[in-house]
């Protein structure tokens, strides 16, 4: 079919009327390229479809969460037979139990489990958890790392205070010395460290842990008896089975987690050690919605496919396929790709692209072919793909590197210098 964006088009103005700026948060197009669709459809294993009927091999999964594919049977049959006998009750169902039991025995460090909603919620418990244990106020957190959208962490600082960001030190990921620096100046206040389990920053390539990074950040929570977190809500059991540090070989005393553990039913994490329960069981924290039993139902069976099918190198085949394919088609029109990360978090971006014109122009090209690609944010593989999928994202890949290089020079991205412009 022709593709089309009226019916997006006709939303985006209801929505203006109504709903702030017509979009906001992660999931807004306002920086994208402008034919992105914002609404949508519906969704099936690992594809999307806009409210005007285009279909699109969809890379973002939903930011993460599509792990398994949309619309998993499995995983769906168990929520919707939870949800036939209650869901939001009075109090929790005995999935919670059961759940907790599964994530403390597949996850190496944890000897508890603490369920919320949103990544932002795990995080933040993890912080008062800490502060909670250390009776001690300063964190120690990566630049430029995302952690969530509570104003002690979002990266927009609009409707922040001084006092939302206080007792906060910083230094650069992978780098021991800005690390041990940091953590100086944290002094006798240190109360956490927290680490992504990659630099899985937007803008930027991505990095995997350096382990000696990883380690000095192990050593230095235990000489300080502080807590050492890893915010696993976007890479965990993408990277492994495990937490994504057990690649590195360092246990975390806290782990955040969210996204792919229920393939997409609202539900987070926080898992820890024994030396942090007391403290976990001392702090408040709760919301009407954090015990439903449906998604705990769906999580249980998510954990269930983790466990026993080869999903995890599915997703790494299918990523090692997809980046062999694009950088054969870039070469061959004399283009150069920086894929970065691991291949099931693709991070596609263009060497000697400055202001991202050549992304955007490749990018937008791939929507009209029926691929959803994001041009500076990390994607995410789903073992729903087929190697005919990725074969057809090759084959629109070089159809968009042909009209890249017919275009000739660009000119700058005026959205993202806007963008540049408000992010401190």
């Amino acid at each position: 079919m022709t593709w089309t964006n009226s019916k997006d088009a006709a939303l985006r103005e209801r929505a203006m009327a109504v709903i702030p700026n017509g979009m906001y948060g992660h999931q807004s197009v306002m920086l994208l390229p402008d034919d992105y669709p914002q609404f949508f459809d519906r969704a099936e294993g690992a594809y999307l479809w806009d409210v005007d009927g285009n279909r699109y091999v969809d890379f973002m999964c939903g930011y993460g969460p599509n792990l398994f594919g949309y619309g998993n049977a499995a995983i769906d049959q168990a929520y919707v037979e939870r949800m036939k006998r209650g869901d939001t009750m009075t109090g929790p169902g005995q999935a919670m139990v059961e759940l907790a039991e599964a994530m403390t025995a597949q996850v190496s460090h944890a000897d508890w489990a603490m369920f919320c909603k949103n990544g932002t919620d795990a995080t933040t418990m993890a912080m008062m958890i800490a502060r909670n244990f250390t009776r001690k106020n300063t964190i120690v957190l990566a630049k430029g790392a995302y952690h969530g959208a509570a104003p002690w962490c979002t990266p927009l600082k609009n409707g922040v205070t001084e006092a939302d960001r206080a007792n906060q030190v910083f230094y650069e990921y992978n780098n021991v010395e800005s690390l041990e620096a940091a953590v100086k100046a944290a002094g006798s206040d240190l109360a956490a460290i927290f680490a992504s389990p990659i630099k899985h920053d937007t803008f930027v390539d991505q990095e995997l842990p350096d382990p000696e990074y990883a380690r000095r950040a192990r050593a230095l929570c235990d000489e300080h008896e502080a807590l050492l977190i890893v915010d696993d809500v976007r890479a965990g059991f993408r990277l492994a089975r495990d937490c994504s540090w057990s690649l590195v070989g360092v246990k975390p005393d806290l782990s955040a987690w969210g996204k792919a553990i229920a393939n997409g039913h609202p539900i987070s994490a926080l898992l820890g050690a024994d030396k942090a329960r007391f403290a976990a069981a001392t702090i408040y924290a709760t919301g009407s919605f954090w015990f439903s039993a449906a998604p705990m139902a769906a999580s249980l069976a998510t954990m269930k496919l983790i466990r026993e099918t080869d999903y995890l190198e599915r997703t790494i085949a299918l990523g090692e396929r997809l980046r062999a394919g694009l950088d054969e088609a870039a070469d061959r029109h004399g283009f150069s790709l920086r894929q970065t990360g691991p291949a099931q978090l693709p991070l596609i971006m263009f060497d000697e692209d400055p202001t991202g014109a050549k992304a955007y122009f490749w990018n937008n090209a791939l929507l009209k072919r029926g691929v959803y690609f994001h041009p500076w944010h990390n994607m995410f593989m789903t073992t729903a793909m087929t190697d005919a999928d990725i074969d057809h994202t090759i084959e629109a890949g070089d159809e968009a590197f042909k009209l890249l290089k017919a275009a000739g020079p660009l000119p700058p991205v005026e959205k993202l210098a806007f963008l540049h412009s408000m992010v401190d």
